[in-house]
């Protein structure tokens, strides 16, 4: 099993920067990719952005130049630096890991609300 817990989540006015942590616990090995997704009210669930081993990270277009994804593998963590904060940002952020072991297990976090005010 694999626990995901995320913190970093808040009120920012509009321009505002929030850094988002994940942090994973339990049975963590072969890691796929790990990343972040967002829901807005009355919206699907959709990608920000998302590392995959051995590959660059890849983003959503609507926060591209403005957010960054890292990871510290020591640490089990996934970071979302988010810059330029905009009123549409506003959503809660969930943490996703995925795992191939060859099966694919997937993990979400509880999530964590970010608000940006304008």
């Amino acid at each position: 099993q694999v626990q995901l817990v995320e913190s970093g989540g808040g009120l920012v006015q509009a321009g505002g920067s929030l850094r988002l942590s994940c942090v994973a616990s339990g049975s963590i090995f072969s890691v796929n990719s790990m990343g972040w997704y967002r829901q807005a009210p009355g919206k699907q669930r959709e990608l920000v952005a998302r590392i995959i081993s051995g590959r660059n990270p890849n983003y959503a277009d609507a926060v591209k130049g403005r957010f960054t994804i890292s990871s510290d593998n020591a640490k089990n963590t996934v970071y979302l630096q988010m810059n330029s904060l905009k009123p549409e940002d506003t959503a809660v952020y969930y943490c996703n890991v995925i795992l191939i072991r060859p099966l694919v297990y997937e993990y979400w976090g509880q999530g964590t609300q970010v608000t940006v005010s304008s």
